[in-house]
């Protein structure tokens, strides 16, 4: 990603997303995201992406071993769940009352 402009991204952490290309592509399951990593243009899905990933022993976890850890994805992979019409949609930013709020492109209904 450019240094130049901060990118604005339609998805937010939290948001319940379906994976639309990749590995873990499925169109009719919902994950929550879990971070946004703005700068590299990537997101962090509940259970998409899983890698291995070893762990030295320390006062924390002082058996150590091997942990499962949910890697990044690029946003592009990810599309935004409509509840309502159980879809996956496109997201319009709108004004109300004089603020900025993300859309459905498909029910019409206001984003959180």
């Amino acid at each position: 990603m450019s240094n130049r402009f901060k990118p604005k991204f339609n998805i937010k952490k939290g948001d319940t997303v379906v994976v639309i290309a990749g590995d873990d592509k499925d169109l009719k399951k919902p994950r929550t995201v879990l971070e946004v990593i703005v700068d590299k243009g990537r997101v962090i899905v509940e259970g998409v992406a899983m890698a291995t990933k070893h762990t030295k022993p320390s006062a924390s976890n002082t058996k150590g071993g091997i942990v499962k850890v949910e890697a990044s994805i690029s946003i592009s992979n990810v599309m935004l769940w409509d509840a309502k019409s159980t879809a996956a949609t496109k997201v319009k930013r709108t004004r109300v009352d004089g603020k900025l709020v993300r859309t459905s492109k498909k029910s019409g209904e206001v984003i959180k």
